[in-house]
This record gives structure tokens, C-alpha cells and sequence, in this order.
């Protein structure tokens, strides 16, 4: 199976966004892609955080939910959507969720970003994701024509714990849509990407934000696809694009059998 990941520059118009997105998953499905992964947050990178409060659907229904069922069944591919705002029963906090439609256009998975990003750096520079966001509570995966995805959301990349509780049985992929910011991207992206890859001996794809925004946003891109021994085998830096790599069944298990890790595990057993 081609896998690919999906970069953007998002804008603070929701239309425009979802039409880059349309024409993004068919670049990736032209070059053969049966998964695509889009960015976090691909629908609207608004002026102010609480911009996303005004875009929200409720679970099921919406232009952003549309675009997606209408395009992964377009081109025949399982379309993990990224992030998009949906309704919460907080009226001043929405759900940063990971959709998944399959071939048919059907929805298969959601998921809820379960650790909300909180940044103060020393120049008094503060983000706080709790302020609009309310944070969901359990890990999830699905099965694509075989192969195991387990999804996750950006933040969510610096908590190995989550990761370990998809590999029961253990993913063959990962997912991780991304809007890194630029500094702590090029600090920790690669590092921690690699790590989720070689701890639990499968793919990790991410699919980022990649350039500076209309809101001034600037974020760190390099979306890439890195193989169950830690090296990144595609990798985009920025600007709108699409990475493309090929998963391999014998890969994964020679890198299983060589070092058997995951057998190796006593703690949380």
C-alpha cells in the first residue's frame, strides 16, 4: 500500500482550504495513494483561536465533513481528514477531531485529541489549546483493506504512553497530523517522530502545516513518512505538497524478528 501525507500553508478562509485540500488528495491518489493523511487543523487556520468555535460542526454533518466523504470516495482512498472543530456540549470549547472515511465515502473512525497543547516560552509568549478545546479520552484504530492505523494528533506525539496502547495488536501505521510551531518543530519533530517509529517497530506518518500563515502563524512543516527502523524514507520541508511512500509488510516484520521489542515488554503488561 502508498501512503501519503498531505503538507499545507492553511488560510483563514474555509472554502479556499477545502479546495486546496481537494486538489492536494488528488495529487496524492493520481500517484497512486490508497491512505492519505491531511494535516491538523487543514480546514482553517483562523485570525484568532476562537475562530474555530464559529467553523464547528456538529458530529456528522457539515461542509468540512462533506468535502471529505465526497473525497476520499472520488478517488477510491482512505482519507484520514486531519483536524477539523465539531461541537461539544461546552458552547465555548469544540473538539479537535481526527476524522477517517473510507473508499465508499463512509465515516469510520473518529478521534477526539486527547493532550491539549499549553506553551509560555521566556519572552511572555503564551498558548493555552484548553481555552478552546475540550480533550478527548480514548485511543483509536482502524483496520485499512488490512493494514492496522492507529491515530493520533500532534501534541499527542510527546506521549509515548498513548502510542503503547495502540500496539494491542500493534499498528503497522501511525498517524500524526501536525501544526507544529516553528521552534519547538525544529527542536523536537524529528526526534520524537523517529522514537514513536522505533519503539513501536512500525510507520509513523505526518502530515503537517508547513509555512507562514495568514494569521502571521508561522509552522514547522516537514511532513514526512519515516520506516519501523527510524529512517525517514519521504519528507517535504515546506510549502503545500504531498509525500508519498510505499508500506512493506516484509519490512516490518524483518525489523520485528531482528529485534523483538515488542515481545521483549514486561512493564504495563
Amino acid at each position: 500500500m502508498k501512503i501519503a501525507a498531505v503538507q499545507t500553508v492553511s488560510t483563514i478562509s474555509v472554502e479556499r482550504n477545502l479546495e486546496t485540500a481537494r486538489q492536494l488528495v488528488g495529487e496524492a491518489a493520481a500517484a497512486g495513494a490508497a491512505l492519505v493523511l491531511l494535516p491538523e487543523y487543514f480546514c482553517l487556520m483562523g485570525r484568532r483561536d476562537t475562530d474555530k468555535l464559529d467553523a464547528a460542526e456538529p458530529w456528522g454533518d457539515g461542509p468540512i465533513q462533506r468535502m471529505l466523504s465526497e473525497t476520499a470516495r472520488r478517488h477510491r482512498v482512505w482519507l484520514v481528514g486531519g483536524t477539523l472543530p465539531l461541537t461539544s456540549p461546552d458552547p465555548a470549547r469544540v473538539a479537535n477531531a481526527n476524522l477517517v472515511f473510507g473508499p465508499d465515502g463512509a465515516a469510520v473512525a473518529r478521534y477526539d485529541k486527547i493532550h491539549l497543547f499549553r506553551y509560555e516560552n521566556d519572552s511572555g509568549d503564551r498558548y493555552d489549546e484548553a481555552r478552546t478545546l475540550v480533550p478527548g479520552s480514548s485511543p483509536v484504530a482502524f483496520d485499512a483493506d488490512g493494514w492496522r492505523v492507529g491515530l493520533s494528533i500532534c501534541y499527542d506525539l510527546r506521549f509515548p504512553e498513548l502510542y503503547r496502547s495502540l500496539m494491542d495488536p500493534p499498528c503497522d501505521v501511525l498517524c500524526v497530523p501536525s501544526a507544529f510551531t516553528q521552534p519547538t518543530g525544529a527542536a523536537h519533530w524529528h526526534v520524537l517522530l523517529r522514537a514513536r517509529a522505533i519503539e513501536n517497530q512500525c510507520y509513523v506518518i505526518a502530515a503537517a502545516q508547513g509555512g507562514t500563515h495568514e494569521n502571521g502563524r508561522r509552522t514547522y512543516g516537514h511532513s514526512l513518512i519515516v520506516d519501523p527502523w527510524g529512517e525517514i524514507v519521504a519528507e517535504r520541508d515546506e510549502g503545500e505538497g504531498v509525500v508519498i511512500a510505499e508500506l512493506s509488510r516484509e519490512r516490518i516484520a524483518s525489523v520485528r524478528q531482528q529485534l523483538p521489542a515488542l515481545e521483549h515488554r514486561r512493564v504495563g503488561r
